[in-house]
């Protein structure tokens, strides 16, 4: 339950969201965010669609003209919007791939929490043992920080190589699977501009480990439909209600400031790949699952 002088300190426009000014389909995205927001707050809050083009002076006079104190970045414009706001407004961000705790900002990306990737991956092949994963220091220190405390809560090993370009990703992928064991390793994907390029890098990775028999997971959903076992996606309302939840709590003074990744999820699987790493599911398994591919 809420404390009663927080609901009270939550007045109208206390809270506001900024987003980008985006067509359909990604427009969607945004709203099911706000509606989170909204859900959780129980007030409309108000919510400013902005782009290159929006004015930061004259947006920083209209919030504080409402009494922001929090403003929710929804987005990277929404969160390049912020940029020309006064201190006191405080700034968390969501809906964003952040990719560095450098950024210095407070928040949730959009990438998905370690934690919960393995946790489901022990659960589809409990006799996994070790994940190896790919990535540059540059995107992805903080994220691999985590992911090696989930492994060993997880009784797994990580064995994390790091590629500064394309070239020694490319390089390492094929050593890596080919050496790899497919009933006790899988391969991760994280969400890494360097190491998992989508035009070059990732076929090279869907192709070695599809010859190979070794289990590919990703953080990015889309990969599923490409052959990754499975991958996680944001929650959009549910995101919201987080992200509400953490602007209330910090109008209430109690508010810890860090980078988060993403712990409202849904998560996909990849049946046809499944089956390939003979994992065989059930109906009552694959229900398990929000998003099953291939359709039938």
């Amino acid at each position: 339950m809420r404390r009663p002088d927080v609901q009270a300190s939550i007045g109208k426009g206390t809270i506001a969201v900024l987003y980008p000014n985006v067509e359909q389909p990604f427009r969607a995205a945004f709203l099911s965010m706000i509606q989170g927001i909204e859900d959780r707050t129980k007030l409309r809050v108000r919510s400013y669609a902005v782009d290159a083009k929006s004015d930061a002076a004259e947006l920083n006079s209209l919030l504080k003209q409402n009494g922001t104190k929090v403003v929710i970045a929804l987005g990277r414009q929404g969160l390049n919007a912020t940029s020309g706001l006064d201190r006191e407004i405080s700034v968390l961000v969501g809906g964003v791939l952040l990719l560095s705790d450098a950024e210095n900002v407070a928040g949730i990306s959009l990438t998905p929490d370690p934690a919960l990737l393995f946790s489901r991956l022990r659960v589809l092949l409990p006799d996994l043992r070790r994940v190896i994963v790919v990535y540059n220091p540059k995107n992805s220190e903080w994220l691999i920080k985590l992911a090696r405390e989930a492994a060993r809560a997880q009784g797994l090993e990580l064995v994390a190589h790091i590629a500064t370009d394309m070239a020694r990703a490319a390089q390492l992928y094929p050593t890596l699977i080919a050496g790899a064991d497919s009933r006790r390793d899988a391969v991760w994907l994280p969400h890494d501009s360097t190491t998992v390029e989508e035009s070059t890098i990732l076929p090279l990775v869907l192709r070695e480990t599809w010859n190979n028999g070794v289990p590919l997971f990703s953080s990015n959903v889309l990969h599923v439909k490409k052959g990754a076992l499975f991958a996680m996606a944001p929650n959009n309302v549910e995101l919201g209600r987080t992200l509400a939840s953490s602007a209330m709590s910090l109008i209430a003074g109690d508010g810890r400031r860090r980078l988060m990744p993403l712990r409202e999820v849904q998560t996909a699987i990849n049946v046809r790949t499944a089956n390939h790493v003979g994992l065989h599911l059930g109906d009552q398994q694959q229900r398990s699952f929000d998003f099953v591919f291939p359709q039938p």
